[in-house]
């Protein structure tokens, strides 16, 4: 009892002398940790609604507590596969491209003009910063069936002139494409600066016995960073069910929306336009779920193969 009370003291003494030396890094920390808790930590609480008949006049607390009727409302809506289904296969063939920014990063790290390398990066970074209006608004422009360029290149491959943004099979390899094009070059930054850590001693001593790059590359850079690409794939298997609605609305039309109505436009339908926040709540609270197993279960067992895991 005696050398648990001593032990406790001890630790009380050194968090306070931790805390006295770097003083200066919590205080650096405090406006990020502020805003994480009054950002994303306090409004946590309006997922009660989900849970409630709300009502803005009631208020959160004086609203109308339902318990599971609005989950079981949506799991007995005639299209809820099918919105499942549309979002899944566009976030599939997004994680289908998953390796391209580890390709890149690869590449990008065997070139050895510096001048080169630096304008490269600068090219495949400009699209992140463009504003989702403009990625959109240029795939319209690209697609357009008259004067589109890229239906232009497609017609004198021997495709037949359409418009490819009206055609509801193409649409999800549109988003997906996009979305890799806008993202793949902020996307390799993770990846080149895993690269820039490998030992360059291991490379010129694997040079000396002989290996080509590609051997370089396959036996000492993709282990290298084998421990990052495990946790992005694993935070990417966790978005499956997510997808931001607000590019997808700037690409929707009427023709397009069997295979362009998700989750995340549904619920944009029904909650801010339709006012039933109760209903979208619950959506939205089941999407969360649904992806924080898929990241459980899928941490689990690539750390049970890899030994590598978030947590």
């Amino acid at each position: 009892m005696t050398d648990g009370i001593s032990r406790s003291r001890r630790k009380k003494r050194n968090l306070k002398k931790r805390f006295l030396e770097s003083w200066q890094w919590y205080l650096l920390l405090l406006p990020g940790l502020v805003y994480l808790i009054i950002f994303h930590y306090i409004p946590m609480g309006g997922i009660l609604i989900a849970f409630k008949n709300y009502r803005p006049a009631r208020g959160i607390f004086g609203s109308k507590w339902v318990g599971f009727a609005n989950f079981i409302r949506f799991f007995q809506f005639p299209d809820m596969f099918k919105l499942i289904w549309n979002t899944l296969s566009i976030n599939l063939l997004k994680l289908a491209m998953f390796p391209i920014p580890i390709i890149f990063a690869l590449m990008l790290n065997e070139v050895r003009s510096a001048r080169f390398k630096k304008t490269v990066q600068m090219i495949t970074y400009i699209p992140h910063f463009l504003s989702m209006v403009v990625v959109c608004s240029l795939v319209i422009l690209f697609l357009d069936k008259d004067s589109g360029v890229l239906t232009d290149l497609f017609v004198a491959l021997g495709m037949k002139r359409q418009n490819l943004l009206g055609v509801p099979e193409a649409f999800p390899w549109i988003y997906a494409l996009m979305d890799e094009w806008q993202g793949f070059g902020w996307g390799s930054i993770l990846y080149i600066s895993a690269l820039s850590g490998v030992p360059q001693e291991n490379v010129e001593a694997a040079r000396i016995d002989g290996a080509n790059r590609f051997q370089v590359i396959w036996h000492i850079n993709i282990p290298a960073i084998m421990a990052t690409i495990i946790i992005t794939f694993i935070l990417r298997l966790g978005g499956l069910m997510g997808l931001g609605y607000a590019k997808i609305f700037l690409l929707q039309n009427n023709l397009n929306l069997p295979r362009s109505r998700v989750l995340s436009t549904y619920v944009y339908e029904i909650g801010l336009m339709g006012g039933q926040y109760s209903y979208s709540t619950a959506i939205g609270l089941f999407n969360t779920m649904v992806g924080l197993t898929i990241v459980l279960i899928s941490n689990a067992f690539i750390k049970k193969i890899s030994d590598v895991g978030l947590f």
